[in-house]
């Protein structure tokens, strides 16, 4: 056993770690190892290959699918979502442009608002989680929520503006958003266990979300859309993740002159010590580049270093269980 392993086993001990740890290099793996229980009630653990929701990690894989589309002349970063959305969505103003969408200066008003203080062990979906499981079902979900600010004027995060995003290349497209996603970034990248599987018929090998509520785990079902669209929800593992960062700056996905326009820093987030591109978290100083989710039973983070091709990637079916040791990773690895 490595030191590496060594040290990642007391964390997760220390933390009562429940999710995958990944560690990748150059020359191969480093450590891949599993903790923790999938299933509480049968008492079902963890494996390296279990499927695990990733939450906001989808926002990668959304912009890469709108990208792709505009590679092939489908849309353009100049865009405006009105002419897509038609009458749909009034309050999105004429002048929002998928380009602002990508990279959060849309100022749309947001369905589920990171600006404020939100408590993810309550229950914050506007409508029914049942009926958020196609991507026209949640326009009922977006409308109705005010401009924050004039496009372009500043960054701020917005869900709502990646579940436009996921609307728009439907549309474009005329493909259902998942499929889309999957064939236009899972099955070139290799990813043969992501999909944006439904949380009341989860296959065998995917994880429950779990949340501590009054001194008791509970499970997520209630408190997240029954289907993930272009916000969040899809379910991966981690090697499916190592399998992107290796795809997606080989140009496999999208080309490489994409790749370097996605990465390239569009705002400068400092409440997050981060900088953002398009679809992609990145260092705020270094060309290392981060997806991060965190929702009701998941939180998500992956960092990749496209010079070292130094990865790790932690991804916990509870709330906090991933922060701990990415933290642990990234200093361990600057080293």
């Amino acid at each position: 056993m490595s030191g590496l392993e060594n040290e990642l086993d007391a964390i997760a001990a220390e933390t009562a770690f429940s999710g995958v740890v990944r560690v990748d290099r150059a020359n191969g793996i480093e450590v891949t190892k599993a903790y923790g229980l999938a299933h509480r009630g049968y008492e079902v653990s963890n494996e390296v290959d279990t499927q695990f929701a990733i939450a906001s990690g989808t926002k990668g894989l959304t912009a890469l699918a709108v990208v792709s589309l505009i590679e092939n002349g489908r849309l353009e970063l100049a865009t405006t979502a009105r002419s897509v959305l038609g009458q749909d969505l009034p309050l999105i103003g004429d002048d929002v442009t998928v380009e602002h969408l990508l990279s959060h200066r849309s100022g749309i008003g947001d369905y589920l608002d990171e600006e404020v203080d939100l408590d993810l062990s309550d229950y914050l979906m506007p409508v029914p989680v049942h009926e958020l499981a196609t991507t026209e079902q949640y326009v009922a979900a977006l409308d109705g929520h005010p401009r924050k600010f004039a496009p372009g004027e500043r960054f701020a995060y917005c869900n709502s503006g990646y579940v436009v995003l996921a609307l728009i290349a439907e549309r474009a497209s005329g493909v259902p958003f998942h499929d889309l996603v999957r064939r236009r970034v899972c099955e070139p990248a290799g990813m043969e266990d992501t999909a944006f599987l439904r949380s009341d018929e989860l296959p065998g090998r995917a994880a429950l979300g779990y949340l501590a509520i009054d001194g008791a785990w509970r499970t997520n079902v209630f408190h997240l859309p029954v289907r993930g669209n272009g916000d969040g929800g899809i379910y991966s593992t981690a090697a499916d993740i190592s399998s992107l960062w290796k795809a997606f700056f080989a140009g496999e996905i999208v080309s490489p002159d994409w790749v370097s326009e996605m990465v390239r820093a569009r705002s400068d987030v400092p409440s997050e010590s981060r900088r953002y591109g398009l679809g992609f978290w990145l260092h705020a100083s270094t060309d290392t580049v981060m997806l991060v989710g965190s929702d009701a039973g998941v939180s998500f983070r992956t960092v990749h270093d496209p010079r070292s091709s130094v990865t790790h990637t932690v991804i916990s079916n509870t709330s906090k269980g991933a922060w701990p040791i990415t933290r642990f990773l990234d200093e361990r690895l600057a080293t």
